[in-house]
C-alpha cells in the first residue's frame, strides 16, 4: 500500500530478534505469530545475517513487494541477508520463458503417468515388506525426488547425489561453507549436463535450457543458476509431503473424508498446502531499489525487506478463519509457492506429487496410521524446509 511523501513516517519500529527455533510437528512459529500481531510492518534481526531487515506479513503487502519493480532480488546477492540470490526482470523473465513449457499443465502431464507407475512400485515394495515402515524413507523421499528429476532430465543414477547436495544446501546444521560447496558441485553437474544438451529437442528442463544456451538466448551461467534453483525447490516437496501425511495421520477425520470423497482431493491438497507451516524462520528477502512507502512507513533505498508467505497465508482479510482447515475454501489464492516474477516454477509438479501421494497411500493403505505417538515423530533440525526426519507407520 503506497503512501504520499507527506504521509510517510520516519519513525522506525523497534528491532525484534528472531531466534533460530527448531519447531516440531505442525506448530506455527510463535515469534512470527507475535510479529503478525504487532503490525503489518516490523523490523527483525536474524541469527545468521548482519544488521536488520524489514518484514511484511500481510497478504496485500507480500504480493506488492514480490511484484513491484522497485524491489529487487538480484541486489540480495551482494548483501549478507540470505544465501539464495536471483535475477530480476527482464533477465529473470527471459530465463523463465526458456523453460516455461516444462511447467505448464501439459508439460507436467508429460510425467504424470510415469510418476504414477513409479509411485505404485514404491507402494508395492512397502506393502510387500510389511509393517511397520518409515514412510519418509520408503515413499516420501524417493518419490518427489524422482518426479523433479524426471522433469529436470536428471538420469536416475544421479538422483541420490542430487538429494545429498540439496540437503546440504538447505541445512544450516553443517555450516555455510558446506552448503556453498554443495551448491558449487551441483552447479558444476548442471553445467556439464546442460552443455551436453545444447542441440537437444527434449522437453525436460535441462534440455530446454541447453537448447536456449545453444541459441544464444541465455548464458550457461544463467541456465545453471535456474537449474539449481528448480532442483532445490523440488526437494521441498519431500518435506512438505511428510508434513502433509503427519497432519493426515494425526487428524484421521481429515484422512477419512479424503478417502470417502476423492473428488475433493485437489482442492483439499491446495488447502493443506496453504495451512501447513512449511518453512522455518523467515521468508526470502528483497532490496528496495528506491524509497518506497508501505502502510505509511518509508522503506529507504538499499533497505532489505523480507516477506512471510506463511503469514500471508494466514491473513484473515483474505482467508476467513485462517487457522481452520477448510477443504471447501474457495477461492484459495495462497502464496505457498511464492508470488510475482519469482514464484516457484515447481508449484505445479509439487501439486502433482502431493495429489498422487494422497491417492495412492489413502486408497491402497486404508488402515494407514502412525506406529508411534505423534510427539515421538522426529523432525528435521536446522532445515530451511520443515518436515519429519522419519514417519513411522503401520497398517
Amino acid at each position: 500500500m503506497a503512501a504520499t511523501e507527506e504521509t510517510m513516517t520516519e519513525i522506525l519500529p523497534p528491532i525484534r530478534h528472531w531466534p533460530a527455533l527448531h519447531l516440531n510437528g505442525l506448530d506455527f512459529d510463535p515469534v512470527l505469530t507475535e510479529l503478525m500481531r504487532e503490525g503489518p510492518l516490523t523490523r527483525i534481526q536474524l541469527p545468521d545475517g548482519e544488521g536488520w531487515a524489514w518484514l511484511v506479513t500481510r497478504y496485500e503487502d507480500v504480493r506488492m513487494v514480490t511484484s513491484d519493480p522497485r524491489f529487487g532480488r538480484e541486489a540480495v546477492m551482494d548483501r549478507p541477508v540470505t544465501r539464495l540470490g536471483l535475477l530480476d526482470p527482464p533477465d529473470h523473465t527471459r530465463l523463465r520463458r526458456s523453460v516455461a513449457a516444462a511447467f505448464t499443465a501439459q508439460g507436467v502431464q508429460r510425467v504424470r503417468e510415469k510418476s504414477r507407475r513409479l509411485l505404485d512400485e514404491l507402494v508395492d515394495e512397502l506393502v510387500q515388506d510389511g509393517p511397520p515402515a518409515d514412510l519418509t524413507a520408503a515413499v516420501l523421499t524417493p518419490f518427489p525426488l524422482a518426479v523433479i528429476c524426471e522433469l529436470m532430465g536428471v538420469p536416475a543414477a544421479d538422483r541420490h547425489g542430487m538429494h545429498i547436495w540439496t540437503r546440504l544446501i538447505l541445512s544450516s546444521s553443517h555450516g555455510a561453507k558446506v552448503g556453498e560447496r554443495a551448491r558449487d558441485e551441483m552447479g558444476a553437474y548442471f553445467a556439464d549436463l546442460i552443455g551436453l544438451r545444447e542441440g537437444s529437442s527434449g522437453e525436460d528442463v535441462t534440455s530446454l535450457l541447453g537448447a536456449a544456451v545453444g541459441r544464444g538466448e541465455v548464458t550457461l551461467e544463467e541456465a545453471v543458476g535456474l537449474a539449481v534453483q528448480v532442483q532445490i525447490g523440488g526437494e521441498a516437496v519431500t518435506n512438505n509431503s511428510g508434513q502433509l501425511f503427519y497432519l493426515l495421520l494425526t487428524r484421521p477425520d481429515l484422512a477419512e473424508r479424503l478417502r470417502a470423497e476423492p473428488e475433493i482431493r485437489p482442492a483439499a491438497v491446495d488447502e493443506l498446502l496453504r495451512w501447513i507451516p512449511h518453512r522455518n524462520a523467515v521468508g526470502p528477502s528483497w532490496i528496495a531499489l528506491e524509497d518506497v512507502g508501505i502502510r505509511g512507513v518509508r522503506i529507504r533505498a538499499g533497505d532489505a525487506i523480507h516477506v512471510s508467505y506463511l503469514a500471508a497465508n494466514r491473513d484473515p482479510d483474505v482467508f476467513p478463519y485462517p487457522e481452520t482447515i477448510d477443504f471447501s475454501r474457495s477461492p484459495n489464492p495462497h502464496v505457498s509457492f511464492g508470488s510475482g516474477p519469482h514464484s516457484c516454477p515447481g508449484g505445479m509438479p509439487a501439486r502433482l506429487a502431493s495429489e498422487l501421494l494422497v491417492d495412492a497411500l489413502l486408497d491402497r493403505l486404508p488402515g494407514l496410521r502412525l506406529a508411534v505417538e505423534p510427539e515421538r515423530v522426529p523432525f528435521r533440525k536446522g532445515a530451511l524446509i520443515r518436515g519429519p526426519e522419519a514417519l513411522p507407520v503401520t497398517w
